[in-house]
């Protein structure tokens, strides 16, 4: 069982990789955030470090997956690859960040190693609405994400519209963040997780009735 949450910036998806990882007992794989060199900078020029910053995570995220999604038998991971080439990488062409040369050569890398990487058996989508995105951002505190634009994180939450609504991979699973708070209420992360066994994840075998 490989599971992916996905989301935007804000959403809440290491939290509830974390939550479900100690109710499964799920190897979690997070988002090297902390490790990006370039996501401070990145944050003050978009488009002098769109490319530096993608491509250490497109890199990061390729050794993740080779080395803990393709071998583990029962992973979670917050953000895939899969989920970072369509939607940040994207939104930073489109948005004029990442130039025709720099988006080719995101774009080859990408292609070249993505048949090798196992596809989720499911993946949550936490949506939110910009409003609930900034109120979560600004609560964890971190002072590079505080210069995130409103215009940035909107692109963003259209393109996961597209993206899942496309979306071929594994069945979806669409957690309602604004009105779902999963860290506060223990009813609200039952939802979820009532969702997930109802697709066949299974509880560890010590806390099976």
């Amino acid at each position: 069982m490989y599971i992916a949450i996905a989301g935007n910036i804000g959403s809440g998806k290491s939290s509830l990789t974390t939550l479900l990882a100690n109710r499964y007992a799920l190897t979690p794989v997070f988002e090297a955030v902390d490790e990006n060199p370039y996501l401070e900078d990145f944050y003050q020029d978009m488009s002098r470090f769109a490319f530096h910053s993608q491509i250490f995570f497109l890199g990061k995220r390729l050794e993740q997956h080779l080395r803990e999604v393709n071998t583990g038998s029962r992973v979670i991971q917050d953000r895939t690859v899969f989920e970072d080439a369509a939607i940040f990488a994207a939104n930073l062409r489109q948005q004029g960040h990442m130039d025709e040369r720099d988006w080719q050569t995101y774009q080859n890398l990408y292609s070249g190693i993505a048949p090798a990487l196992r596809v989720p058996s499911l993946t949550v989508y936490i949506k939110c609405r910009l409003e609930t995105l900034e109120k979560r951002i600004a609560k964890r505190g971190r002072d590079f994400e505080k210069r995130i634009p409103s215009s940035y994180l909107e692109a963003l939450n259209a393109l996961y519209e597209g993206f899942i609504r496309d979306y071929s991979l594994s069945p979806v699973i669409t957690v309602p963040g604004d009105e779902l708070d999963f860290i506060e209420d223990r009813y609200a992360l039952g939802w979820i997780c009532g969702q997930l066994e109802a697709r066949g994840l299974d509880l560890p075998l010590l806390e099976r009735p």
